[in-house]
Order: structure tokens, then sequence, then C-alpha cells
């Protein structure tokens, strides 16, 4: 981004003037993203552009733009117009950009409409209760827009196997922590050996599935705690889960690791070590290819020690 550009956008933030940031949001042709595959969710708080900056060096496939948690009522609208500027200058994007939008009755609607504009690969609207009000945001979501819902109410749980009301609706997230919290249950029971918890998990997966959408589990909020995070998702993969929310990058690498197929993880190693080979003859031990990325020898040791594993 070129630089001059950036400074007006410090400036507009130091001096608190969204008239100013919201000169910088010009709409721009996107191309949006239609990858369905993305494993890893990770959040993106709104109201920092300098978050943005990083996107492209994030390993997460999926970058969720949040307005909503974390982000004051005087910070809104400048999250608001920093989502549309970075939007504009992420014409096209290898990972797929979706905003996760206010609730329907405070601020929702107006958000969909300012950003149908600038072409959001994916709205994601929280607290969702109903089919109405599935078709209500479907009715003002531009036609090329994505629509993924959260279930973290009550009423999505009840009315979960109805919100699929057009095959626009691409992706369900449970949002486990206000889901126990709207039904009265006590979130020390988010373990992985409370059996009401496997059935919501359980329940959610069946369920997306059955209606050809693709669930995402939820977001783990101990960040720092790897290796219980680890436990969820070998514990989410066993179920057919094959996407989680994150909230740092430590997570995403997790999420990428475990829940990558393991017939492509296979393939990928087997031809690491063919290239790898092939260059290490020619006294190279350190490349970069195009689809695979940098390969060295420890990267070479990492996918035969898989291939072994697998007594390939």
């Amino acid at each position: 981004m070129d630089e001059t550009f950036l400074r007006s956008i410090e400036k507009a933030l130091k001096d608190n003037d969204l008239s100013a940031l919201d000169k910088l949001a010009v709409p721009k042709h996107r191309v949006i993203n239609k990858k369905e595959d993305y494993r890893s969710v990770l959040m993106l708080s709104a109201h920092n552009f300098k978050h943005f900056l990083k996107i492209p060096s994030l390993d997460a496939e999926c970058i969720m733009i949040n307005l909503e948690d974390g982000v004051s009522k005087e910070q809104k609208p400048f999250a608001l117009a920093l989502c549309a500027i970075f939007l504009s200058y992420y014409s096209e994007c290898g990972k797929k950009l979706v905003v996760r939008v206010n609730a329907l009755d405070e601020g929702g609607y107006d958000e969909i409409t300012y950003l149908n504009q600038f072409k959001p690969d994916a709205v994601r609207v929280p607290k969702i209760r109903t089919a109405k009000e599935v078709k209500n945001v479907l009715h003002l979501l531009d036609d090329d827009i994505e629509l993924h819902l959260s279930v973290e109410t009550c009423e999505s749980w009840a009315n979960l196997a109805s919100l699929k009301v057009n095959k626009r609706v691409k992706a369900f997230y449970l949002g486990i922590l206000d889901l126990f919290a709207d039904m009265r249950l006590p979130q020390a029971q988010i373990r992985r050996d409370n059996p009401t918890l496997v059935y919501i998990l359980s329940h959610f997966l069946v369920t997306c599935k059955a209606l050809r959408v693709k669930p995402v589990s939820f977001v783990y909020q101990d960040f720092k705690n790897l290796e219980e995070f680890r436990s969820w998702l070998e514990l989410e993969k066993s179920m057919g889960f094959d996407a989680k929310g994150c909230i740092s990058p430590s997570q995403t690498a997790l999420v990428n690791e475990i829940f990558q197929d393991e017939a492509l993880q296979i393939e990928r190693a087997k031809v690491i070590v063919r290239l790898f080979e092939m260059n290490r003859d020619l006294g190279i031990t350190g490349f970069v290819d195009e689809e695979y990325g940098f390969i060295d020898e420890p990267i070479y040791k990492g996918a035969l020690a898989l291939l072994k594993e697998k007594d390939l």
C-alpha cells in the first residue's frame, strides 16, 4: 500500500476524523473468493488498521474481519470504514475475507447495506434467530456475497435445520460461549468429557452436513494452552469437523496441521521428497517451489517421517 495513503489513514485515525477516513473508502471491483475448503478461520479486529496489513502474511485460510466483539461502540464507525478501505485494497485475495457485522438490531442491517458496494467474500451475521431474519438479510445482501450465520442463541439452535433458506447460506459458526449463556448452562461445562457438549457438537455437525452447510467449530479462548487446543482439534476431527475458529496465529497453525486432508498430506509429502532429492543431486538443499513454498532439509525430513509413519 502506498505510504502516502497509509499516512492518510493514520492521520484520520489519530485526529478521530471519521469523514476523512470515509473519503478513503472507494469501492473497487473485487474478485469474490468462492473457496469452501478453508480450515482455519482467524479473527481480526477491524478497529486496528495494522492488523489488516498483516493479512497476506497470515497462515489462516479465512480471515474473519470482526466489527462486533471487542470493538467499542465509539470505534465501530471507524472499524467499518477501515474494513471498507482494505476490502478495496485486497481486490483479489487468496484468503477468504468474511466480515462479521453487528447483530441485526444493533446496526447489522445498515452495515450490510454499506458493505455491499465493497464486496466482501461473505458476511457473517451474529445472534441470528429465525429463518425470517435470514430471508431479510438475503433480500438486502448483494447476490455475489455469501451469507454465513452464527449459531449462538436458543432460537437459532431450535431453528437450526430451517436456517438454510437459500443456496447462498454457506456456513454456520458455533458460538459456544454465547450459546451456553443463552441456554443458562455454566461455561465450566465446556469440557471434552462433558456429554452435553459432545452432543451439541455432534448435533451441530450432523445438521450442517445434512443441509450442505459448512460447520465451523467454536473458538477456544485459552489461546496459550496449545496442548488442550490440540486435544479439542483431535476430538473434532474424529467427529468429522474440518474447520475451526482461531484467535491467534499459533492456533491457526495447529488447525491447518490437524485438519489437513490425509490423502493430500501424503501426496504433498511425496512431492516434497521427490523435489528435494532431485535438487539435492544438483547440490541445492534449499529452494522455493511455486506450489509448496520453501523446501529445505528439515521440511524434507518431516515429509519422510510422515511417509514412514504411513508405511509408504
